[in-house]
């Protein structure tokens, strides 16, 4: 089903798979710092995922005469860990040609339009602030926490294990949290348990570089952050053997229990929707998919 537009030869209408070398192409030139191949690369990683029913696969685009003119990319998901089930939609690389800005509202209506739904932005651009508050998003994380979690814990920890998702642990664990852990590794993740005689406890971290320098790993998902601050020392041992002895957290303060710094205002994020996300869960959004 597509929206219309006054004017004429303007619509909106799902991405579909024939759509995505044009698409491509054009969020290219909207972002020119990721080159096309980029975009084809993140394509190609939406391709394998099957969306929930009734919701889009890639996104969306606004075409005139058959050509787009501007598109949004929406990876949905329906989440069956630990809390009870969520559906949620990460917005992620909008953009719009000049010309047709100022009919941009259509996009935005025609992927927002599920109210059961719980939609993130999760990497605005700080001047765009003030239009996705105007949309009706609220900002749920404030900034990020940078840690060096390999300090904490130096003589401690003793039985617990960490190790990579290929490996089932044989302590009770959660099945749909190992789901998590083998999908994200399939998108470049780091994905691990952190083993203790009870359980077994999930973590997923994205490789990244700070300031296109400094190795890092940002956490895409535990099942709560005091997990990550119990076992921050073995967490952050196998971390630095692997090149990444800093780790980057969302926060909306200093983390107690870290050694590290916080930074308020660095990369807000913001929903809407019924379900306020909760601060260590960025699964199967932009950042773990796209590594955006």
């Amino acid at each position: 089903m597509s929206m219309l537009s006054p004017v004429r030869g303007l619509r909106c209408r799902q991405i579909g798979e024939s759509d995505i070398a044009a698409v491509a192409a054009l969020l290219a030139r909207g972002f020119p710092n990721r080159k096309r191949r980029f975009w084809l690369r993140a394509f190609a990683g939406l391709t394998r995922r099957e969306p929930p029913p009734g919701l889009p696969k890639y996104g969306y685009l606004m075409e005139r005469d058959g050509v787009p003119v501007g598109a949004v990319l929406v990876i949905c998901t329906t989440m069956r860990a630990g809390d009870p089930t969520t559906t949620r939609c990460n917005l992620s690389s909008w953009y719009v040609e000049p010309e047709f800005r100022a009919h941009a509202s259509l996009l935005v209506s025609r992927a927002l339009r599920h109210k059961d739904v719980t939609y993130l932005n999760v990497s605005p651009a700080p001047h765009t602030e003030p239009i996705i508050e105007a949309q009706g998003f609220a900002r749920y994380c404030d900034g990020i926490f940078a840690a060096l979690p390999l300090l904490n814990g130096l003589f401690g920890m003793a039985g617990v294990q960490v190790f990579n998702a290929y490996k089932e642990p044989a302590v009770p664990f959660d099945a749909a949290e190992r789901d998590i852990l083998l999908q994200h590794v399939a998108h470049g993740c780091i994905s691990l348990w952190c083993a203790t005689r009870e359980r077994a406890y999930p973590f997923v971290f994205r490789p990244r570089l700070v300031r296109a320098v400094m190795p890092c790993a940002q956490l895409i998902y535990c099942a709560d952050i005091a997990d990550l601050v119990r076992f921050a020392g073995p967490i952050g041992r196998y971390l630095a053997l692997r090149g990444r002895p800093l780790v980057i957290v969302d926060a909306n303060g200093p983390i107690a229990g870290l050694v590290g710094i916080y930074r308020r205002g660095s990369v807000a994020k913001y929903f809407k929707g019924p379900r306020r996300p909760r601060l260590g869960d960025l699964a199967y959004t932009e950042h773990a998919l796209l590594g955006v």
